[in-house]
């Protein structure tokens, strides 16, 4: 099941919505109101959990955009070691419960390869989630024949990864390719001269904040 641009709710939340749905009508035929209430008010945060804001995409093949909602929290040049094998530049990304979690593509390209790795359920927002957490990683090549990488990252409450990429892929600039539930991080690692366009502590939206350009 894959969520389209056009879907203003995450298809992966329907079945949830549906359980929590019956449960509600369970407790409300029994009269327990107080519980009921509760429930109501958990149904009405997943609807706004899984929400899939419209986002207009920058046109520009040089421009790398976000590929989550959330605050950048790390900025760094580390050594990528699954994929590129190199020295790059990392950039964080940590969704919160209150973010949409939609995951975009930051560039236009072709998904060379996947890889994931089930782990721990640190605190998304610390720097070992990076190295330690459950995590998947995406290896994305684009036209211009750059390479880059995208790695979906589970947090302390986040337990479920969706991927809907697969080998061979293409996907447009910030076109949906998968979401973390309840919390998370997203790195990519660019391993180009870029210039960064944003900073610490900056609040970013997948698919329309331009988060670098490419310096050819």
């Amino acid at each position: 099941m894959r969520t389209k641009e056009h879907h203003a709710f995450a298809l992966e939340g329907i079945f949830i919505v549906v359980i929590e749905f019956i449960v509600f009508f369970v407790f409300l035929s029994f009269h327990l109101y107080i519980i009921a209430g509760i429930l109501f008010i958990t149904i009405l945060f997943t609807f706004y959990f899984f929400r899939n804001p419209k986002r207009i995409i920058p046109s520009d093949s040089n421009l790398i955009v976000a590929p989550a909602d959330g605050v950048v929290v790390d900025i760094s040049e580390v050594k990528e070691r699954l994929f590129l094998k190199r020295e790059v530049l990392k950039l964080s990304i940590f969704m919160s419960l209150f973010n949409a979690h939609i995951n975009r593509f930051p560039i236009e390209g072709e998904v060379l390869d996947i890889h994931y790795n089930s782990g721990k359920f640190y605190p998304a927002s610390r720097e070992k989630s990076s190295l330690l957490n459950e995590q998947n990683g995406v290896f994305i090549k684009t036209k211009n024949d750059k390479r880059l990488v995208v790695v979906q990252i589970a947090g302390i409450i986040a337990r479920r990864i969706v991927c809907y990429a697969k080998r061979t892929n293409i996907f447009k600039k910030g076109e949906i390719f998968g979401l973390i539930r309840f919390g998370s991080r997203v790195d990519v690692y660019m391993p180009f001269p870029v210039k960064i366009n944003v900073k610490l502590g900056d609040r970013v939206r997948a698919g329309e904040t331009i988060i670098g350009v490419i310096d050819e």
